[in-house]
């Protein structure tokens, strides 16, 4: 099956009606209506455009004016080409997606924890089914988000994850999203994570390039964290430097529920991070924490919009970006306080470091409270490196280069450390030191 789009919406419900005939999901109703339901909703709105409050400063153009294709063919790779995306140390369940299609030679789910369901989505269509159809689609909002409803008619395959009551998982899961050779394609991972009370679960959502195609990944990411549950998530986006990346991840958090946000962004020439939390049970907790680096000429927005709907809940936004050359960055970071939340402790920091004249970032944190008893805060900087801290640590005998790959560690390790995954981290934190110093102006 390969199905084409242009720049004509009509493309895309013509390229649905295909879809429909061999769609995997048909025998679930629920899905199938859905599905229906998505493809109407995305007709009407069409792709944003910047006349569009939430992205007036992303420019679509590139995506809209886009041809792309839904390719039924899965380009092989073998496991030395998987080896350079793990994380030394990291024992993990591992499923890896090649073109959006389940690989599960290349996949790793030896030894799940009695009751826990680790799997690709295609699998729980006959599997899992009542716990699918009875939650996919659930709390997202594809009424008036495009992306949302182009990912609902369209998605393939992804991970379903299910952690019953009273269940720790200890390994992390590893869904691992290769993109090999495959120019023009869209791919529309669908990843569903059910957790029940008093459980744990950490997930790694990775999306990787082989080489430097230009294609559209469109990502979207439903959770539902259980009473006194915890889950640390992490988006990690390395795709090709030519490719688009629009990512959403939706979570809905349950009394005393914790969760916490890690997004770290490297790659695509244009990326949109959408992080919306919604606590809905009272005493739950947020911590979204995020750093993007960006260089040459990518853009990349991070759109966060946490809701606080039950009383005594905290929440933390903590996103920093570093920009070079003639990149750009968004940061737009809602808080929403509903009425009868009270008690709420919001806090909101966005920072970014300039490395050139021509970076740009546009940042617009954002209170909307509808309710008295609360502490909300918000903040955002902007700054270049401060010579007169380069100048202190040349005159203790480091170098210009050394001075200022100190300071970027010291920017940057801030979101490193809210990360639990020491792996993980170092993985990070190594990459993030290597971009530093292969720029252009080191």
């Amino acid at each position: 099956m390969s199905i084409e789009f242009n720049s004509q919406i009509e493309s895309y419900l013509k390229g649905f009606e295909e879809f429909e005939k061999n769609d995997q999901f048909n025998d679930v109703e629920e899905i199938a209506a859905l599905r229906k339901n998505a493809i109407n909703k995305f007709a009407e709105l069409g792709f944003p455009t910047v006349r569009d409050e939430d992205w007036r400063f992303t420019n679509l153009t590139p995506i809209s004016k886009g041809k792309f294709r839904i390719n039924g063919d899965a380009c092989g790779i073998d496991q030395g080409t998987i080896k350079n995306y793990l994380f030394n140390d990291l024992d993990t369940y591992l499923l890896v997606f090649v073109n959006g299609k389940y690989n599960s030679e290349l996949s790793d789910l030896k030894e799940i924890p009695e009751g826990v369901t680790i799997s690709p989505l295609s699998e729980a269509r006959n599997k899992n089914k009542e716990i699918l159809s009875g939650n996919i689609g659930k709390y997202l909002n594809f009424e008036t988000e495009a992306f949302n409803a182009l990912n609902t008619a369209f998605f393939e395959d992804g991970i379903f994850i299910h952690v019953p009551d009273s269940v720790s998982v200890e390994k992390p899961v590893h869904a691992l999203y290769i993109t090999h050779d495959d120019e023009q394609s869209i791919v529309n991972p669908r990843n569903l994570i059910i957790i029940g009370s008093n459980s744990e679960l950490k997930v790694i959502e990775h999306y990787v390039s082989t080489s430097e195609s230009s294609y559209l990944s469109n990502v979207v990411s439903e959770v539902y964290v259980g009473e006194n549950s915890e889950l640390e998530h992490y988006l990690l986006e390395f795709e090709s430097k030519k490719a688009f990346n629009i990512s959403t991840l939706r979570v809905q958090q349950e009394k005393y529920s914790n969760i916490k946000s890690h997004s770290v962004l490297f790659g695509g020439a244009i990326v949109r991070n959408n992080v919306h939390p919604v606590l809905a049970g009272e005493g739950g907790n947020s911590l979204i924490n995020g750093l993007y680096m960006s260089n040459d000429r990518q853009h990349m927005d991070n759109f966060m919009r946490v809701e606080h709907a039950s009383p005594h809940c905290d929440s933390r936004q903590v996103y920093n970006g570093v920009l070079d050359d003639s990149s750009r960055g968004v940061f737009h970071g809602r808080i929403i306080v509903h009425e009868g939340a009270v008690k709420t402790d919001a806090k909101q920091t966005n920072r970014n470091l300039l490395l050139s004249d021509t970076a740009q970032i546009d940042t617009k944190p954002q209170l909307e409270i509808y309710n008295d008893d609360v502490k909300c805060t918000h903040g955002a900087t902007i700054g270049q490196m401060d010579e007169n801290a380069i100048f202190y640590l040349q005159s203790r005998g480091i170098s210009k280069k050394e001075a200022k790959t100190i300071m970027v560690k010291g920017f940057t390790g801030e979101s490193f450390s809210n990360m639990s995954l020491h792996p993980l981290r170092e993985y990070l934190e190594k990459f993030a030191d290597e971009w530093f110093l292969n720029r252009k102006g080191s």
